[in-house]
């Protein structure tokens, strides 16, 4: 069975390139690296790729607002070349304050974006000269000057609503969750997989301590923090049986910032959310997860204490040494 790692916004720069250089011991499916406003993605994915040699490396995700189709079809092209062709080309709208506050565009037809983007994408990597005409893009003589190792680079969609969800099982070779509930994603990926088989990732916020209650607050603080600046994931929350947490939670935030907002995180949504507690605990939690129809659960690593040390217990737990 697949088990895969996402390394990033908690780390630095060095304990990431550590953390990757440990699970080259490991058994692992593929190395995740997220990219919001801190490492910058493919920099990053062509140092892992130097880091751990077997394993897949994914982005996760790439924004498809601050970059052009080309220009990532140029960085997917190049990464490939570099890792031996271990590349997984996750790609992503981001949100609203992300692309129109941080980046400075409009967040505009999401949807028709995305499917052009991969349409240009996949053409630019076929080697093919570009003509292109589209509702949002026009292309006219692009030909990729280098040849990609693959032209069948494998790229997965980040997925929230149903629109999306229907786009990614239509045109793309996996789906990356983020912030489902259990018994949603099973219904969901039941239904859609009839329609056409893709991989179904799903990232989950994952704490692992041999102290249960600093492993919990940890994982609360994570899903308070995304609850609070995510309108999409609070939405999407709320219509699916924790609209009570998400206001809760919230409304803190909006009178005291992360101080105390963690509070409001219920033991329901860390059970349907995330991987935290006990080793023995997270072992029974990724069973309930594949049982879910779930094919590649992605680990978000989320430290306790010393980074090291930490990693090293939730790699022992999850992980068999190669």
């Amino acid at each position: 069975m697949k088990l895969s790692y996402s390394l990033g916004s908690l780390l630095s720069i060095n304990d990431l390139l550590n953390c990757a250089q440990k699970l080259s011991r490991r058994n692992v499916e593929a190395l995740w690296v997220p990219e919001t406003w801190g490492m910058e993605n493919f920099s990053m994915l062509s140092a892992v790729s130097q880091k751990i040699d077997s394993a897949k490396i994914g982005s996760s995700i790439i924004n498809i607002y601050s970059r052009s189709p080309v220009l990532i079809a140029m960085g997917a092209a190049t990464i490939d070349t570099i890792s031996n062709k271990r590349l997984i080309l996750g790609l992503g709208t981001s949100s609203i304050p992300i692309v129109e506050d941080l980046h400075g565009y409009k967040f505009e037809k999401p949807l028709r974006r995305m499917q052009e983007y991969v349409e240009i994408i996949r053409l630019a990597l076929s080697g093919k000269k570009i003509d292109y005409t589209g509702e949002i893009f026009s292309l006219k003589g692009f030909t990729l000057l280098i040849k990609p190792p693959r032209q069948d680079i494998p790229i997965y969609l980040a997925a929230i609503n149903q629109k999306m969800v229907e786009l990614t099982w239509k045109m793309a070779d996996g789906a990356i969750f983020y912030l489902r509930p259990i018994s949603e994603m099973k219904k969901t990926i039941a239904k859609m997989q009839t329609k056409r088989k893709i991989d179904v990732a799903c990232q989950f916020i994952t704490c692992i301590s041999k102290d249960e209650k600093k492993a919990k607050e940890r994982a609360k603080k994570t899903v308070a923090f995304y609850v609070s600046v995510g309108e999409i994931y609070r939405r999407f929350l709320a219509e699916n049986g924790f609209r009570e947490g998400v206001t809760n939670i919230h409304e803190e935030y909006l009178k005291s910032g992360f101080r105390s907002n963690h509070e409001h995180v219920t033991d329901s949504m860390l059970e349907s959310l995330t991987i935290c507690g006990l080793p023995n605990q997270a072992k029974e939690q990724l069973a309930r997860i594949y049982d879910a129809g779930i094919t590649h659960p992605i680990v978000q690593f989320n430290p306790i204490g010393n980074t090291n040390e930490s990693f090293d217990l939730l790699t022992s737990t999850l992980s068999d040494v190669n």
